[in-house]
Formats: C-alpha cells, sequence, structure tokens
C-alpha cells in the first residue's frame, strides 16, 4: 500500500504498529530509528490530509473549521465547535 493513497486511518493503524514495535524489548536502535522515520513520514502524510479536510469544510462551511492551535496547550480544541 502506497502510504500517499492510504487513507488517515490506515496511516494511524501503521503508527499503532511503529509504537508496538518500538516498545518491544527486542527491537534494535538501528531498526528503531528506521522506524521511527517511517512514523514521522506517516505523521506528517496525516497533518497534511487534515489540513486538506479543514479546508475542505471550510469551503463547505465558511468559519466552521478552527484555524491551528497557538501553543501545545491549545492542541486540545474541537475542529467543528463554533467560535
Amino acid at each position: 500500500m502506497s502510504q500517499k493513497k492510504a487513507t488517515i486511518e490506515e496511516l494511524i493503524a501503521r503508527l499503532e504498529e511503529i509504537t508496538g514495535e518500538m516498545e518491544h524489548p527486542d527491537t534494535g536502535l538501528e531498526h528503531s530509528i528506521k522506524l521511527y522515520e517511517e512514523g514521522v513520514r506517516i505523521a506528517d502524510l496525516c497533518k497534511k490530509k487534515l489540513q486538506d479536510a479543514r479546508q475542505k469544510i471550510e469551503v463547505i462551511s465558511p468559519g466552521t473549521a478552527k484555524k491551528e492551535p497557538d501553543s501545545e496547550s491549545d492542541a486540545d480544541y474541537d475542529l467543528f465547535s463554533e467560535s
């Protein structure tokens, strides 16, 4: 499966697999680094897919999709809440 064509659900599932594999005590350092690199690429793809979805929502219902949080403490925002 090409990661670019994968659904966000498939990408998140792969991130969970990577996390589990990295947590396994038999996973070596070099393999952990490769898994980490893959995880970062997948996380970037997820972010892009979410940004694309937000843009589509904004076109359909202007003012509905909130912008990115200003800080890490604002990360628990509701995508669909009204301002």
